[in-house]
């Protein structure tokens, strides 16, 4: 478990730097990392005080990263998405 406001305030703006970069809503962040959107802003409010390293694991899975690429101190250039992505925008 990952615990202490540094560490997870890191993953909090790692997650919300990388979704941001990709162009992704909470909703459709959620939906490739398998995680409720619920859950997903929890974390990026600071809400979450604890978060478990399998859960890094699956938020860094998402963006195609190892769990230390997506904590290391320099945000990784080159990530890609794990799954495609589907517009949630109605036509």
């Amino acid at each position: 478990m990952i615990t202490g406001v540094d560490s997870v305030d890191q993953v909090r703006k790692r997650l919300r730097e990388l979704r941001q970069r990709h162009g992704l809503t909470q909703q459709e962040l959620a939906e490739i990392a398998d995680f409720s959107q619920n859950f997903l802003q929890q974390i990026e409010s600071g809400r979450k005080k604890e978060i478990w390293l399998s859960t890094v694991g699956r938020l860094a899975a998402a963006f195609s990263l190892d769990v230390h690429e997506f904590l290391a101190p320099e945000c990784p250039k080159n990530t890609r998405l794990a799954k495609k992505r589907y517009s949630s925008r109605v036509h």
